[in-house]
């Protein structure tokens, strides 16, 4: 059993990514043969995935099929145990307000859009947390205890404190609409007392990826273009720190939107 850092890490790694987890709870109820697997998870890189899982020492590949192994099974068992016992309660939170957008400032990115800064009233806290379900491109950061979520170009994150910001928004009317509607899916998941409930997220392709990415093909990341670098992401074989274009501020804006999308690879 998995115990040592190293092993950790594979762990880590091969669960990081969307398809690999979906690989995993379709082999609870038992073994598969790997074209079951390749028509429920897709056909695209699946022996890379497989391998991978392999490592991990979560998956057993047999004559044509694929089982779990026993730590495979307790590793799944485990987390599921952990899940039910995340606080679901909502019954203590408030209904929130946009109390105002304080600033409407010109993105770095693009200067033809906004950066928007408003208030959220009462502050969410840690309710936020609870909430991320709600959002198909929705990831909770406890870093910065701030719930970011993704719709098209727009990216908007809700921090505990009460304080939104939003980037690329065209206006100030598009920014009130969007304020206006998170508002209300708040509230609405607030009016009823519980948290929703998890859903699968949405599939993120590597030309999502690229299209955020600075598209030079500089290079200095190791691979031979950008294209090439997304692919990677994807796998796992490379992270967004190797991307060192990212870090200046003309691609401010792209990299929040990579850190989002990361999130479901």
């Amino acid at each position: 059993m998995p115990g040592n850092p190293n092993e950790i890490k594979l762990v880590n790694n091969a669960m990081s990514n969307a398809t690999r987890r979906k690989i995993m709870n379709f082999l609870v109820d038992g073994d598969r043969s790997t074209e079951e697997v390749a028509e429920a998870a897709g056909k695209t890189m699946l022996d890379f995935h497989l391998k991978l899982l392999q490592q991990a020492n979560l998956i057993e590949l047999g004559d044509g099929t694929v089982r779990l192994s026993e730590y495979g099974r307790n590793f799944l068992k485990g987390k599921e145990e952990k899940d039910t016992q995340k606080n679901t309660d909502l019954s203590q939170a408030k209904p929130v307000e946009i109390a105002e957008i304080r600033q409407l400032l010109p993105c770095i990115a693009d200067s033809s859009k906004f950066r928007v800064i408003a208030n959220m009233t009462p502050p969410l806290g840690g309710t936020l947390k609870v909430l991320e379900p709600l959002f198909p491109r929705g990831r909770y950061s406890d870093k910065i205890n701030a719930l970011i979520m993704q719709k098209g170009e727009v990216l908007t994150t809700v921090y505990g404190t009460g304080k939104v910001t939003m980037t690329m928004i065209k206006n100030e009317s598009e920014a009130r609409e969007a304020l206006e509607s998170l508002r209300s899916i708040i509230n609405e998941a607030i009016a009823k007392g519980v948290a929703p409930a998890p859903r699968e997220k949405v599939r993120v392709e590597p030309m999502e990826l690229y299209k955020y990415l600075p598209q030079t093909n500089c290079g200095k990341c190791g691979e031979q273009s950008c294209y090439t670098f997304a692919i990677k992401l994807m796998s796992g074989e490379t992270s967004l720190d190797k991307c060192t274009s990212l870090k200046e501020p003309k691609y401010a804006t792209n990299q929040e939107h990579l850190q989002v999308l990361s999130a479901y690879i």
